[in-house]
């Protein structure tokens, strides 16, 4: 982080602080203050930043962020709401700097998305990227905190589970492009409808200059009409309609994948090191961005060939013979799909096992979209199917549906990973696939414990 006046950050948020000592960082869990840092109380459910200002200016804070006046102390600058204090500073840090920022959003597929933009744009310089799930309006603000003038770029994934959330985040990125990868299901619950969800991504544009290009995907049904509801320039990216931006001849060796991009009447082979057609999407739309960013084609391809999945997405290791593929970060129907399409093609001299759980956050549509998943992965390939968790049931009703055989189902992780480390040899693949709050991933750690044994 660059230097910042307490005087200065009171200004950006709307308090009051005369005081010209500098905060070297941004702080809001006070397990990470070091000397010179500003702490930012944040109120959360089952905690209160307030109750720990003290203990941060025992480890060296040289100023607060709070909603009340601390009795004591020095250097706290009081205002209303301190989550929206950290929205206003960020926003403030970023306008310090010339950078070409780019702003990812979408239902399925965004961090996969921001990961192959960030290969992409480290070509042309140092940029800067949010992290892990830090899409939200506390770590993507504090991402920003990390900008310096060394940075030529910045890739920030901006979540949401309501309206208004990706409005606040647009505020702070200001993006050069905003890229929507598409618009599934996830978090209908709360907002209702896809056309609720589009129009709570579509916020991305509101702190866009009018000139800033919005990335789409042409092959989403709800993306390809955007063209018509928006002033911004739109450029489209697709496989299996026509747009600016196209992949064809797509084939998978060796665990990547392989195809030649067709822009503006121009082609170029491509590859990236992971499987699936998603994964083509995304490097669709990362083309689009170097595009806009004025990347020759030759850098945008060598970036692709650098991407690296994110922790916990499409991770391939062999392990007691078998391809294990572990993509549990989090799941929807789009997403399942993806997963069903990458084990497929998985090259293996065995059999083919989906390990599917819960997927949460469906609302009315959490039966039906279960079973649709089942029927999806019995008409497939997939020679078994292991469900784990209390919707999963539904995957497992689908899937007997349509004839599938082998289909198990299991509630209880321990057992379902003693069942699949008997079952699954050596040979075979077998995906994992479920929502971060079904911990499948404790699933995979069993099984390889059991191999072990």
């Amino acid at each position: 982080m660059e230097k910042l006046t307490l005087s200065q950050i009171a200004s950006a948020v709307g308090g009051c602080c005369q005081s010209g000592k500098e905060v070297l960082a941004v702080c809001t869990d006070t397990r990470k203050i070091e000397p010179g840092s500003l702490f930012i109380a944040i109120k959360g459910e089952r905690f209160d930043g307030h109750d720990f200002i003290a203990q941060a200016f025992e480890k060296g804070a040289v100023g607060a962020i709070a909603d009340h006046p601390v009795a004591g102390f020095e250097n706290i600058i009081v205002v209303a709401d301190t989550r929206r204090a950290l929205l206003d500073l960020a926003r403030y840090y970023r306008g310090l700097f010339s950078v070409f920022t780019v702003g990812v959003t979408g239902s399925v597929g965004k961090t996969s998305t921001k990961e192959m933009i960030y290969s992409i744009l480290s070509q042309r310089g140092k940029t800067l990227k949010t992290e892990g799930n830090f899409n939200n309006e506390i770590g993507m603000p504090m991402t920003m905190f990390r900008l310096s003038h060394e940075y030529k770029n910045g890739v920030f994934e901006m979540g949401m589970s309501n309206f208004g959330e990706i409005r606040d985040l647009t505020h702070v990125c200001r993006p050069n492009v905003g890229v929507i990868t598409n618009i599934g299901v996830s978090h209908i619950e709360t907002l209702g409808s896809r056309e609720n969800i589009l129009k709570a991504k579509m916020e991305i544009t509101e702190a866009m200059a009018p000139d800033a290009p919005l990335i789409l995907n042409m092959d989403d049904s709800m993306l390809k009409e955007v063209s018509h509801l928006t002033d911004q320039p739109v450029m489209y990216f697709g496989i299996d309609s026509p747009a600016d931006v196209t992949a064809t001849d797509i084939r998978t060796e060796n665990g990547c994948t392989l195809f030649c991009v067709r822009y503006y009447g121009q082609s170029i082979e491509a590859m990236v090191p992971a499987i699936g057609h998603h994964n083509v999407y995304n490097a669709l739309a990362g083309f689009c961005v170097g595009l806009v960013a004025d990347m020759e084609p030759e850098e945008i391809v060598n970036g692709m060939r650098l991407y690296k999945n994110a922790a916990m997405r499409q991770n391939i290791v062999q392990e007691n013979g078998v391809t294990v593929i572990a993509d549990c970060y989090n799941a929807s129907p789009d997403s399942m799909r993806a997963a069903i399409d990458v084990l497929m093609q998985t090259a293996c001299s065995g059999k083919r096992w989906c390990v599917f759980g819960d997927m949460l956050e469906l609302g009315k549509i959490s039966e039906e979209a279960h079973i649709e998943v089942g029927r999806e992965v019995g008409r497939s390939r997939a020679d078994g199917l292991i469900c784990i968790g209390e919707l999963a049931r539904g995957i497992k009703r689908g899937a007997m549906m349509v004839g599938m055989k082998h289909v198990y189902h299991f509630t209880d992780l321990a057992l379902a990973a003693q069942f699949i480390a008997k079952t699954v040899n050596p040979g075979d693949a077998v995906i994992y696939k479920a929502s971060r709050g079904i911990h499948l991933e404790q699933v995979i750690a069993r099984v390889s414990e059991e191999w072990k044994k």
